[in-house]
């Protein structure tokens, strides 16, 4: 599986990298903005994306609307620090499989995985 992690804080990447269960490990990139993931999804098969939602430039409303818009739609995890109710439901409305709080330990993860029909 081929997990696309997009953030604009290298830290915050390294950190859910590493919260992933180990069978997730094998295949991630990552894109350090919507332009990137975008570019990166174009030109590449995905089966996962964690997506952050406040980020320069093309922030993770704009690249779900351009996956929707394209019919590139893929799983998308949308991970935020903004958790407020109409944040997780404009990121659904967007097409998202999830919307969690960041700073996800791998339990966390894996229970979502588990309700999206990914586990």
């Amino acid at each position: 599986m081929r997990v696309l992690i997009v953030d604009d804080s290298r830290l915050a990447r390294m950190t859910l990298r590493k919260a992933l269960p180990p069978d997730l490990t094998a295949d991630v990139v990552e894109a350090a903005d919507g332009d990137e993931a975008l570019r990166y999804v174009e030109a590449n098969h995905i089966d996962l994306m964690f997506l952050d939602l406040t980020m320069p430039g093309r922030d993770g409303y704009q690249v779900l609307k351009s996956l929707q818009d394209s019919g590139r739609m893929l799983p998308t995890i949308v991970v935020s620090a903004d958790i407020q109710a109409l944040a997780a439901e404009r990121v659904m409305k967007l097409g998202a499989i999830a919307f969690v709080k960041k700073t996800l330990k791998p339990t966390e993860i894996t229970d979502v995985l588990q309700r999206a029909g990914l586990r």
